[in-house]
C-alpha cells in the first residue's frame, strides 16, 4: 500500500503545472463557476420526495427539512457515522472542512450515499483572523456567499432568542422583582455574532429610574452562547423548548437560582427558533447533498454541528461524513464525550486530517519557510499527529489519516509521513480534493470503508457520568492534553461542589482554552507534556447539560486582530464580494 501511495503521487507530481493554474484561482472564484443544481434534485439523490410537506426552499439552491418529515423516517436504518478531525491547527492551514467535503465527494464517486454534515460559519472569524468556512479549491459547500454571511438566518434567530432572555431578566426587575434576583449575581450576558473586545464588560441601564437599575453585564460572541449548545443538543422542539426552560440565569440573595423558566422565557424563545431548529441542505461543487446547522465554537463551546442534523444524515444517507471543531484534542474530545453522550450517536471511524506543512511548523519551521523541503522538521513535527492518534484511540475508535495535499508537499515529505503513520499502526492516504474534488480522495474514501466494513469500533467515553466534576477536568487534562495537574483557587472549587450539590454532578465537562497547543499557552506547538492547567472560571450550562471550564487566557467574547479580514471585505464594480475567502 505504502508504494502504490508514492506511485501515485509520483504519476501526480509532475502535474504540479496544472495545479498552479488552480491555485491562480480563489475559492470563491471557483465557488461562482459551479454550476449548482436545484435544491429539489439535490434532495432527490437522498430521497427526499418533492413534497412541501418534506422540505422549503429556501431560494434555489437551500432548503430547510421540515421536522415532521423526519419523524416518519425515524424508524430507518441508520447510515455509519465518520468524524473528522484534525492535528492542532497552526497558521499553516489543515483544512478540515475541505476534507470533509472531499471525502464526503469521494464516496460518492465510488458509488456510496453520502451526505456531509458542517457547521455553519460565523460573522465573528469571517470578518476577523479565520475568513470563512465553507471548504476550499474544488472541494467547497455552495452558494459560499450566502453561506458565510448570513445564510438562513439561524444565528441571528439564535442571538435574538438569547438577547429576549436578557431583556426579560431586567425587565422583572424593573418591575418590581418579584423573584428577588440579585443584581450582583445575574450570570446570563449578552450576545452577539461579532468579535467586540469593548463589549465584554459594560454597564446597563444607566439614566436613571426610568431605565432600571444599573449593573454590570457583559456580551459573549453567539457561538459561545448556551441557546448555540441546546439548539445543537436538542433532539426536536420540545426537548428545545424544555432545555431553554432550564437555563440557570442568576441567584437570589440567598444563592437560590432562578431559572428561564421562572421568567417564562422558554415559551417565546421557542418560537423565535422554531424555523432556525429545521436542518439546513445546500449542495458541494459536485452537486452532492449538504446538512449546514449550528456552528458552536470548539476552543470556547461544544464544537458541533446539531444533533437534528445529524441524525437526519443517517437516516438518509449510507454514510454521514461530519467534523468537530479544531484538533481533536478540543472539537473530537468534546464530541464524543458530549455530543455522542447526549445524543445516543456512535461513529464508526475517526479521520484525523494532517499537513506537512503544519507537521512542519509543529517542528519548529517558521511559516515564511515552508516551502522549503525540511524532513527533520517534519518528523520532529510528527509527535503532534502521534498525540492525537493515541488520544483517538483511547476512546475505542478506527483512526485512518488524511495528508490534506499542498503542491509545495516533496515526496520525500510525504514519503517519510506515510512511513511514519504505518509504524503508529495507521494509514495516511494522500488527498488532493482541493485540486481535484472527489476523484482526488477516492483512495481515502474506499479505505475508510474498509475500517468501518472490518467493525473494529469499540466506543467508549473518556469518563463515566459518575466521576467528580473535577475528576472529570482531570481525567481529560491529564489523557488527552497530558498535564501534570490542575490547577485551581478555592472559589472555583466550591463552584464545582456546589454544582455537585444541587444535582449536576453526572454532567459532562467542556473546556474552553486556547486551540494552538494541548497546553494553555499558544506558542507550545508540538506534543508538550507536563504543563499544568489552570482553572480561570467554571460556568453551570444547566440547559446544554454541562460544565463549561474556562481555561488560561481564552476569551468568550473574541476580539478582532490588528489588521482584521474585514478590511478586504468588499463590493467590487459588478457588485461581486470580494475578500471574503
Amino acid at each position: 500500500m505504502f508504494k502504490k501511495s508514492i506511485k501515485k503521487y509520483r504519476n501526480s507530481a509532475h502535474k504540479f503545472t496544472r495545479l498552479k493554474n488552480y491555485m491562480s484561482k480563489t475559492d470563491i472564484q471557483i465557488a461562482r463557476e459551479a454550476k449548482m443544481r436545484p435544491i429539489v434534485e439535490v434532495l432527490n439523490k437522498i430521497n427526499v420526495p418533492d413534497d412541501p410537506k418534506a422540505f422549503s426552499p429556501m431560494g434555489r439552491h437551500i432548503a430547510k427539512i421540515n421536522l415532521e418529515y423526519l419523524e416518519t423516517i425515524k424508524d430507518k436504518s441508520e447510515g455509519k457515522l465518520i468524524l473528522v478531525t484534525a492535528i492542532t491547527p497552526t497558521p499553516a492551514g489543515e483544512g478540515k472542512t475541505t476534507t470533509s467535503v472531499g471525502l464526503s465527494d469521494a464516496l460518492s464517486k465510488i458509488g456510496k450515499k453520502s451526505i456531509v454534515c458542517l457547521r455553519e460559519p460565523s460573522l465573528g472569524p469571517s470578518f476577523g483572523m479565520k475568513g470563512g468556512a465553507a471548504g476550499g479549491g474544488y472541494a467547497q459547500v455552495v452558494p459560499m456567499e450566502q453561506i458565510n454571511l448570513h445564510f438562513t438566518g439561524d444565528f441571528h434567530a439564535i442571538t435574538s432568542a438569547h438577547n429576549l432572555l436578557s431583556s426579560l431578566i431586567d425587565n422583572h426587575i424593573y418591575w418590581g422583582n418579584k423573584l428577588n434576583i440579585d443584581v450582583r449575581r445575574i450570570i446570563w450576558k449578552r450576545v452577539m455574532d461579532m468579535n467586540d473586545r469593548a463589549l465584554r464588560a459594560i454597564n446597563v441601564n444607566l439614566g436613571g429610574v426610568a431605565n432600571g437599575y444599573p449593573r454590570e453585564d457583559g456580551f459573549d460572541i453567539t457561538v459561545a452562547s448556551e441557546i448555540m449548545a441546546i439548539f445543537c443538543l436538542a433532539n426536536n422542539l420540545q426537548d428545545l423548548e424544555k432545555r431553554i426552560g432550564n437555563i440557570t440565569v442568576a441567584y437570589t440573595k440567598d444563592k437560590k437560582p432562578i431559572f428561564a423558566k421562572d421568567l417564562k422565557a422558554e415559551g417565546p424563545m421557542t418560537v423565535l427558533l422554531k424555523d432556525a431548529i429545521r436542518p439546513n441542505v445546500t449542495q458541494t461543487l459536485e452537486n452532492n447533498p449538504a446538512i449546514i446547522h449550528g456552528g458552536p465554537f470548539a476552543n470556547i463551546a461544544h464544537g458541533c454541528n446539531s444533533v437534528i442534523a445529524t441524525k437526519a444524515g443517517l437516516k438518509l444517507a449510507d454514510y454521514v461524513v461530519t467534523e468537530a471543531g479544531f484538533g481533536a484534542d478540543l472539537g473530537a474530545e468534546k464530541f464524543l464525550d458530549i455530543k455522542c453522550r447526549k445524543s445516543n450517536i456512535k461513529p464508526n471511524c475517526v479521520v484525523i486530517v494532517a499537513t506537512i506543512r503544519a507537521l512542519k511548523m509543529h517542528g519548529g519551521v517558521a511559516k515564511d519557510e515552508l516551502k522549503s523541503e525540511n524532513v527533520e522538521a517534519l518528523k520532529k513535527g510528527l509527535v503532534n499527529l502521534q498525540r492525537h492518534i493515541e488520544n483517538i484511540k483511547k476512546f475505542g475508535l478506527p483512526v485512518a489519516v488524511a495528508v490534506n495535499h499542498f503542491v509545495d508537499d516533496t515526496e520525500n515529505e510525504v514519503k517519510e509521513l506515510i512511513k511514519a503513520c504505518e509504524k503508529m499502526g495507521v494509514k495516511a492516504k494522500l488527498c488532493m480534493h482541493w485540486a481535484k474534488g472527489g476523484e482526488g480522495t477516492k483512495d481515502l474514501a474506499s479505505h475508510v470503508v474498509e475500517l468501518i466494513d472490518q467493525n473494529k469500533s469499540n466506543f467508549k467515553f473518556l469518563y463515566e457520568d459518575s466521576f467528580p466534576l473535577f475528576g472529570k477536568i482531570e481525567k481529560v487534562a491529564k489523557e488527552i492534553y497530558r498535564a501534570s495537574e490542575v490547577i485551581a483557587d478555592t472559589k472555583v472549587r466550591e463552584q464545582l461542589k456546589n454544582f455537585e450539590e444541587q444535582g449536576y454532578g453526572n454532567l459532562p465537562i467542556c473546556v474552553a482554552k486556547t486551540q494552538y497547543s494541548f497546553s494553555t499557552d499558544p506558542n507550545l506547538k508540538g506534543a508538550p507534556s507536563g504543563h499544568v492547567l489552570p482553572i480561570r472560571e467554571v460556568r453551570l450550562s444547566s440547559g446544554a447539560e454541562f460544565i463549561v471550564v474556562i481555561c488560561g487566557a481564552i476569551m468568550t467574547m473574541p476580539g478582532l486582530p490588528r489588521v482584521p479580514a474585514a478590511n478586504s471585505i468588499k463590493l467590487n464594480d459588478k457588485g461581486e464580494i470580494e475578500g471574503l475567502f
